[in-house]
């Protein structure tokens, strides 16, 4: 049987070598018709831990590696271009460090 890919979106990088990724979708109210965005959440292995919040990923199932955990990540599709707090602040401080030598 083949091992299911999806690709999904990066929401949380909080944890070690592990990432939440959300895979969206849209499906048809079987009344209504009327078209309706739904997703599923998905616990993904990132060994290198090399994705990061907004970055689209390509996922594929796997062996259960943890209570919740059954997906690995492929690659990475597309980086976010969002700026983390992270980099602000250390930008902040380079900038600042430079200003301080002169």
């Amino acid at each position: 049987m083949p091992k299911r890919v999806a690709v999904g979106v990066v929401k949380s990088d909080k944890m070690a070598k592990t990432r939440v990724v959300q895979i969206a979708r849209k499906v048809r109210h079987p009344l209504y018709g009327k078209y309706i965005r739904k997703r599923t959440t998905c616990y993904v292995h990132d060994e290198q831990e090399v994705s990061h919040v907004g970055d689209r990923v390509e996922i594929v199932e796997c062996r259960p590696m943890s209570a919740t955990k059954r997906w690995e990540l492929v690659r990475v599709v597309e980086a976010s271009h969002d700026v983390s707090a992270a980099e602000i602040k250390s930008a902040a401080s380079d900038a600042s460090g430079e200003t301080t030598e002169s």
